[in-house]
């Protein structure tokens, strides 16, 4: 039999999501108070109880208390009878915390390569530009064995790229110095919102996310992300971004199991959309509509329904639907819009409802076991059996100490990669260039000597010249009067 978490109900129905279709993925929408926070808490602690591990991001800082049992009261009691609930025990689940700034839970970290230009252009917020730019910096690393590993790196493979740009220029294209120079910034700015704690190694190990507790229960990983929206809420967007296609090109196909491998749940999902280009977001819709074969479901959180886009809200099969306000012509023209997205009841308008739900309720539709989407019901969300609200600072620091991931993370590693190739090559270079200077000194120092050697020896040679040249001058001199001298006498003898 298909295991189901009880969603809510109105005392007439409950509405049960089927783990066999948590795969086709969903969403939870409502205005900020509604109760979308609970809802997400029930969900979560109802697929761990079915050993579904789930990965969530804690935008608020208050989802820690799924780590300890919930309290009983009247309200809660008159909750249950309201949805038909019989049997309620407060449990704890088991959680494991992760923080990108290593302060409230276990280090996150992913490598430059592993990120990729896509994503990483996107972060950086470059222009067409600047992103081919990127994109040769990658190449050149690939083709040259330059591993990319922390932001360190990627600055050194752009300054080696802007000093070698014009004989790289026909191979990966024109690399011009200002877009080199505008990326440099773009990644100054991003270490200044902490991003260089995100990026090196020992990288996240994303089966410790899909990981199970002695019992069976599917362990939560929280990522604790309330200062990073202060910080950086685009870093926080690329890192679920990247963690999704990550899923999607390690996991092995499986179907459609009986239950996921994984449930993430991304809240303020409307970040992973804003201002991302074309082709990022043909990449979303793509990874989403194929990584159901891979066993994960997605469930996206945000204040209305229209935050995403009209392509993979197509692709959300349970959907909880909290109040919306519709205060202007443009809410009440949202508001509508929304009401389409459901499968229409007979028994209540769905336009009309959405604005009168109170906190804690839902308008909600789900699968059935063929795939086909329930119609509509209004009802009260269940509580969940975990705390509501966050653990206290000693309460967080004894689940990380007895956290089976201890330690796993906590050393830096920083091995040989482009920083150091980088500069070694460049050492190398300097090293072979005092060389060649040396030696052409010494080159010049010999060909002096010789010059001077040879201009010594030349004056040697003129004075012997002199000599042997009056020598024969003398010679010559001598031998002419002998020679006039015996003319002389013979001619005298025959005149005589």
């Amino acid at each position: 039999m298909t295991e189901q978490i009880l969603i809510g109900g109105n005392g007439a129905e409950q509405v049960l999501l089927s783990a066999k279709t948590a795969n086709r993925h969903g969403m939870i929408a409502g205005a900020t108070g509604t109760g979308k926070t609970v809802t997400l808490q029930v969900l979560a602690e109802g697929f761990s109880r079915i050993g579904v591990p789930v990965f969530m991001a804690d935008v608020k800082g208050d989802l820690s208390g799924l780590a300890s049992a919930g309290s009983n009261n009247e309200r809660i009691q008159a909750r249950l009878a309201q949805i038909g609930i019989d049997q309620f025990q407060g449990q704890a689940n088991p959680v494991l915390f992760w923080d990108l700034f290593r302060r409230l839970g276990h280090p996150v970290r992913t490598t430059v390569s592993d990120m990729g230009p896509l994503l990483l252009s996107n972060l950086l917020e470059l222009n067409d530009t600047q992103t081919g730019v990127l994109y040769s910096a990658f190449a050149v690393a690939d083709d040259q064995g330059l591993l990319l590993l922390d932001l360190k790196d990627l600055r050194s493979m752009l300054n080696w790229l802007g000093e070698n740009a014009r004989s790289l220029s026909t191979q990966y294209g024109n690399i011009s110095a200002a877009s080199v120079g505008a990326i440099q910034r773009r990644l100054l700015v991003l270490e200044e919102q902490g991003a260089e704690h995100f990026f090196g190694e020992p990288e996240l190990n994303l089966n410790d996310l899909m990981i199970t507790d002695f019992s069976g229960r599917g362990v939560i990983s929280i990522l604790d992300v309330t200062d990073l929206m202060h910080k950086s809420p685009r870093l926080y967007a690329t890192f679920l971004l990247w963690l999704l296609s990550e899923l999607f090109e390690s996991l092995p196909e499986v179907g459609d199991p009986d239950k996921p491998k994984l449930v993430l749940f991304f809240d303020e999902a409307h970040l992973l959309f804003d201002r991302a280009p074309r082709a990022l977001l043909d990449k979303i819709e793509q990874v989403v509509r194929l990584i159901r074969s891979k066993g994960v479901g997605v469930f996206f959180i945000s204040q209305s329904p229209l935050d995403i886009p009209a392509d993979i809200l197509g692709q959300l099969g349970a959907r909880v639907q909290h109040a919306l306000r519709a205060f202007t012509p443009q809410d009440q023209k949202a508001v509508r819009s929304v009401a389409q997205n459901f499968r229409a009841n007979p028994k209540l308008s769905t336009e009309e409802v959405i604005t009168q739900l109170g906190t804690g309720e839902a308008l909600v539709s789900v699968l059935d076991e063929k795939g086909a989407p329930s119609v509509v019901q209004r009802v009260l969300v269940r509580p969940p059996e975990s705390r509501i609200g966050p653990l206290s600072e000693a309460e967080r620091a004894e689940v990380l100490n007895r956290s089976p991931l201890k330690g796993r993370y906590a050393q830096d590693l920083d091995r040989e990669s482009a920083y150091e190739m980088l500069q070694k090559r460049a050492e190398g270079e300097l090293a072979a260039a005092s060389q060649r200077q040396v030696e052409e000194a010494e080159a010049k120092a010999r060909q002096q000597q010789q010059r001077q050697s040879q201009r010594s020896s030349g004056r040697e040679g003129l004075g012997e010249a002199i000599v042997k040249s009056a020598a024969r001058s003398i010679s010559s001199t001598i031998g002419r009067q002998i020679a006039n001298k015996i003319v002389r006498g013979i001619l005298g003898s025959i005149l005589r």
